[in-house]
C-alpha cells in the first residue's frame, strides 16, 4: 500500500478518481535541445532524467501502470548517429537505473518487437526485466521498437496460427481473444494518455488499447515535464466524466 504524502494539487481528489494506468508519449526532446542551442542528443539525455523522476513519482502515487513510448518502429528512419545514441542511452538506463527500479519495486516489461535492437541492449533489458519480475509495485512498460499496427499484425498472426492448428475456431475469435494476444496482455488498458510538446496525435501508439482513454496534451517538451505537470494531468483526468458510450449517472 502506498503511504507517500499526497501532493497538494491532488489532496482534495480521491485516489479512486486517479488513473490506474497512465501512458505517455514522450515528445519534444530534440525541440527542447534546439531551443537551448544544444545538440538534439542532449535533449534525449535530459529526457532520461524525466523518465526517472516521473517513474518514481507515479510509483509514490500508487499508480498500477506507467507505459512510456520510448522508441517507435518509425524512429529507425532517423539519422544513424541519433539512433546509436538512443540505443546507448537505453542500455545505460537499464544498467544505471536497476537499483532505483528495485528500490521502488517496479516491474519492467518491454512492449514491441525485438528485431533491430542491438544484442547488447537486449541483454541488459532482459536482465532488468528478470530481476524486477518478483517485485510487487507498479508496472513500468517500456514501448521500444513499438508500433500499434505492428502489434495488431503480430496478434493476428498468432491467432491465425491457432486457427490453422485447430486449437482455436474462427467463430470464437472476439475482442477478448485479440486483447489476449497483444503485447500488453494481460494488463489493463490505459485510462489516461499524456502527450508532450503540444502534438495532437497518437502516433501509432497503443491503437487498440486507447479505445476509451482520456487524452491530455501539454505544450511542455518531455525534458520539461515534471511532477507538478504530472499532478496537473491527473487532476484534469479526475475532473472528467467517463461514460464509455453510456449515459452519465
Amino acid at each position: 500500500m502506498n503511504h507517500a504524502p499526497i501532493p497538494p494539487r491532488l489532496a482534495d481528489i480521491p485516489p479512486a478518481r486517479w488513473p490506474r494506468h497512465l501512458a505517455i508519449i514522450m515528445d519534444g526532446n530534440g525541440r527542447w535541445a534546439q531551443r537551448q542551442d544544444l545538440p538534439r542528443v542532449e535533449g534525449h539525455r535530459r529526457g532520461v532524467r524525466s523518465v526517472r523522476s516521473i517513474s518514481e513519482a507515479c510509483a509514490r502515487l500508487g499508480l498500477e501502470q506507467l507505459t512510456l513510448y520510448c522508441l517507435s518502429s518509425e524512429n529507425w528512419k532517423r539519422p544513424q548517429e541519433e539512433i546509436d545514441f538512443l540505443m546507448h542511452l537505453l542500455q545505460k538506463y537499464m544498467i544505471e537505473e536497476r537499483a532505483t527500479i528495485m528500490e521502488n519495486q517496479l516491474r519492467v516489461r518491454m512492449l514491441g518487437r525485438r528485431t533491430n535492437i542491438p544484442a547488447r541492449v537486449l541483454q541488459e533489458l532482459d536482465k532488468t526485466v528478470q530481476l524486477s519480475a518478483a517485485n510487487n509495485g507498479m508496472w513500468l512498460n517500456l514501448a521500444i521498437n513499438y508500433g500499434g499496427r505492428a502489434e495488431l499484425v503480430d496478434a493476428m498472426r498468432a491467432i491465425g496460427e491457432q486457427i490453422t492448428s485447430g486449437s482455436l475456431a474462427a467463430a470464437d475469435v472476439d475482442e477478448r481473444t485479440i486483447a489476449q494476444h497483444l503485447y500488453t496482455a494481460p494488463l489493463a488498458d490505459p485510462d489516461l494518455l499524456v502527450r508532450t510538446a503540444g502534438e495532437m496525435r497518437i502516433s501509432n501508439f497503443l491503437l487498440w488499447q486507447m479505445s476509451y482513454a482520456e487524452i491530455w496534451v501539454t505544450e511542455k517538451c518531455w525534458p520539461e515535464f515534471d511532477e507538478d505537470t504530472l499532478h496537473e494531468a491527473i487532476a484534469n483526468f479526475a475532473g472528467r466524466s467517463r461514460k464509455f458510450g453510456g449515459l452519465e449517472s
